[in-house]
């Protein structure tokens, strides 16, 4: 761990993930420079984001599994999404092609697994760093770059999720049914982020759906930034939440409770409102 430039090891599959300051890029200052309970959470541990631990009492299945899963990722990464094949990845996990297919029925189902565990991973994270932190910009912050950093070494895999965005059927659709509990778990952190805070209810069912949303926007940018470290996109998320911080004081007035209604019935209407 180097001071300026923090950065923690961590594993998605069998890959090495770092977990830095992103502040410190060329010297640039962010408002959130920097969040400092997820580096320190972070920083005397290792993350793996595998689907089963290396114990001995894992069932032999998990672990097949669990193989097939990180002998696609490499492949992933290696090769492209579109380039692998379910019989490329039997034959780099040294399985049955019949195997692979029994533990997952294609690739799309892959990608699916590996953003759960990242949801999983982000939600511990997220937990931790709220338990020792009632700083709203801290929380707040924690929540919308912690999914950035879980995802900066496998942006090609992020954007897999959003190529069937206008697909409401496919199962990794960000807006289908095949997605509904990631959605669901998202928006979550951001209510959980926001629990601190004494906001009107509807306020409270109506602000972390918003937040998801800016972060989905920004997931997108994420996966397009060419900037260093990507960011371009981190500060412009944090200075969406600086905003956001100034003008919650203006969205709790009681005189906005009509427009916040209306706004909900909106979403409900839409069936964008994830349940708790």
């Amino acid at each position: 761990m180097r001071t300026g430039s923090r950065c923690v090891s961590g594993k998605v599959g069998r890959r090495k993930v770092r977990f830095r300051n992103w502040n410190s890029t060329k010297g640039i200052k962010s408002e959130f420079d920097p969040v400092q309970i997820l580096l320190d959470l972070t920083a005397d541990r290792d993350h793996y984001l595998n689907m089963v631990k290396n114990d001995p009492r894992t069932g032999k299945g998990e672990q097949t599994r669990s193989h097939i899963f990180e002998s696609a990722l490499e492949l992933f990464r290696e090769k492209g999404f579109d380039s692998t094949t379910m019989q490329d990845i039997a034959a780099h996990a040294q399985v049955a092609k019949s195997a692979a297919y029994y533990y997952f029925p294609s690739k799309e189902a892959i990608i699916k697994a590996y953003y759960e565990i990242v949801q999983t991973e982000q939600e511990r994270l997220c937990e931790e760093a709220f338990a020792k932190s009632k700083d709203l910009k801290v929380r707040l912050a924690t929540a919308m770059h912690s999914k950035f950093e879980l995802a900066r070494n496998d942006r090609r895999l992020l954007g897999v999720v959003f190529r069937y965005t206008g697909e409401p059927e496919h199962p990794l659709s960000c807006l289908g049914q095949g997605t509904t509990d990631i959605r669901r778990r998202s928006t979550k952190v951001f209510r959980n982020a926001i629990a601190t805070e004494k906001l009107p209810k509807d306020l409270q069912e109506l602000l972390p759906v918003a937040l998801w949303a800016l972060q989905m926007g920004f997931l997108v940018m994420f996966l397009y930034d060419s900037s260093e470290g990507q960011l371009r996109t981190r500060r412009l998320a944090d200075g969406s939440l600086a905003l956001t911080l100034k003008l919650l004081g203006l969205a709790k007035l009681a005189v906005l409770k009509p427009v916040r209604t209306r706004i909900l019935a909106l979403l409900r209407e839409a069936d964008l409102l994830p349940e708790s």
